[in-house]
């Protein structure tokens, strides 16, 4: 074990007789009984699943949710997870089994109970504690150990989340006949993160044991690290990126579907289900040549019942105009798809509201255009179609996005639906723009094909 393992361990020891003493196991032990919930079940299935964790410090990252309000982490978390993970270690995790108890009341998913598990007095108060799953870690448990558990957690009907951070432990546990194996990616010396590790054990577990779950643990932070490792994992634990964001949901939605614009929003109905399925952000079209055209108040009006990341989007439009109607609606970004040029941006830019970007919309023909103006935060590429650029329903070459320097910047728009969504995740752009292919008419979205194209970026 590593010097801070060594050390949390001989800790956990001395609490474990602590709690002995303050509860006595024969106090509870009667009242036992198994549970009723799967966590192999829940990571079986076709996609892979996520474990969320209810975690408010650790000791790589300290403090890490100063407020932790439960129900505001559960009700990010219900609809989303396959599982949900609460700590309970109080020293170094600022958990509690108090946490335990209040999670497994309120919600339909297994729980699993995180926690150094070196005593079958711990197995005894998680159970009490209702949770459907534990934690065992090769790195602090010997084979004998870790068997004395296990049994004692089968007689509970208990999931066992097997942890392993290096070959050795990956051998052992496929011994051990674990059936949910957990790559950790941390890197318990000095507590850095590599998802190479799961890159390196993963192959060798799925052959050896192929009935095996497999969970990529730490380390995972957004959707490009999700698809990176899901066709060699089951599933995915993830604490530390969720609960160290203001909005967990959203957090949550990046992580899983990645960053996704839907534009041309022109009717409350629309926006409020577009909110709920997976969205990052919504564009409202100021532009009277365009179908999809909304008036400020209309705008207003959807804005003000249902609040989310909205973009507006402009054409020539007089400076003064995007000013007024970003700082009204509190825009996220405005997006110009006109002749807008270094002096207009310049103009624009001290005009917005705090933290809202500029997105310069390029027509792509043949190859792709200059992305050299300065103070533009991204840049939308979409086809163009004669002398016009957006609104078309086509795609351009996307091959010629294949060495660009930074898809950081990019917002992919034009032409994309249900139907290549996926290969449309696959060009690396921070932004994915949907429109018109997710319609049942210019400014009407359908709620199907949302579906679908939503249902199609959780296919993996």
């Amino acid at each position: 074990m590593s010097n801070v393992l060594t050390k949390i361990v001989d800790d956990k020891r001395i609490e474990i007789e602590q709690r002995k003493k303050a509860l006595p196991l024969e106090s509870f032990l009667d009242n036992l009984t198994p549970s009723k919930k799967s966590l192999y079940g829940a990571l079986s299935q076709a996609n892979a699943g996520f474990i969320f964790e209810c975690k408010k410090a650790s000791p790589s990252k300290g403090l890490i949710r100063p407020v932790f309000d439960l129900d505001e982490i559960l009700s990010a978390y219900k609809p989303y997870a396959s599982a949900i993970s609460v700590l309970t270690d109080e020293k170094y995790f600022q958990g509690k089994f108090e946490y335990l108890d209040y999670v497994t009341a309120r919600v339909e998913q297994p729980v699993l109970n995180k926690d150094f598990f070196i005593n079958e007095y711990q197995v005894h108060l998680a159970r009490k504690y209702n949770a459907d799953a534990i934690l065992l870690m090769l790195s602090v448990l010997n084979d004998e150990e870790y068997q004395t558990l296990a049994k004692l957690a089968d007689s509970y009907q208990l999931d066992i989340l097997t942890e392993v951070s290096n070959q050795e432990e990956a051998e052992r546990a496929i011994a051990l006949g674990a059936k949910i194996i957990g790559i950790n990616n941390r890197n318990l010396r000095d507590l850095s993160t590599d998802l190479a590790m799961t890159e390196q054990l993963a192959p060798y577990l799925r052959t050896n044991a192929p009935d095996a779950v497999i969970v990529s643990e730490s380390g995972i932070y957004t959707n490009d690290d999700v698809r990176r490792l899901a066709p060699l994992s089951d599933g995915f634990l993830v604490g530390s990126s969720l609960m160290a964001q203001k909005d967990i949901t959203a957090a949550i939605k990046r992580m899983l579907f990645g960053d996704i614009k839907v534009c041309g929003i022109t009717r409350q109905e629309d926006a409020t289900s577009i909110a709920q399925i997976g969205a990052s952000y919504m564009g409202l079209i100021f532009a009277e040549k365009s179908k999809r055209d909304i008036s400020l108040q209309d705008a207003l009006n959807i804005v003000n019942a249902v609040p989310f990341n909205y973009v507006g989007v402009f054409v020539n439009a007089p400076v003064e105009d995007i000013a007024e109607k970003s700082q009204a609606l509190n825009l996220k970004a405005v997006q110009l798809h006109g002749e807008e040029d270094q002096a207009y941006i310049s103009a624009l830019k001290p005009q917005l509201p705090d933290g809202c970007e500029i997105w310069q919309a390029k027509g792509v023909v043949d190859e792709l255009p200059e992305l050299d103006e300065k103070q533009v935060d991204k840049f939308l590429l979409d086809c163009k179609v004669g002398n016009q650029s957006g609104g078309t329903g086509q795609a351009f070459d996307w091959t010629l996005l294949e060495n660009i320097q930074e898809p950081s910047k990019l917002v992919l728009a034009g032409g994309i639906g249900p139907d290549n969504i996926v290969q449309a995740t696959q060009m690396k752009a921070s932004i994915i723009d949907v429109n018109s292919l997710v319609e049942s008419a210019p400014g009407v979205k359908d709620s199907e094909k949302l579906k679908t194209l939503f249902e199609r970026l959780r296919q993996y």
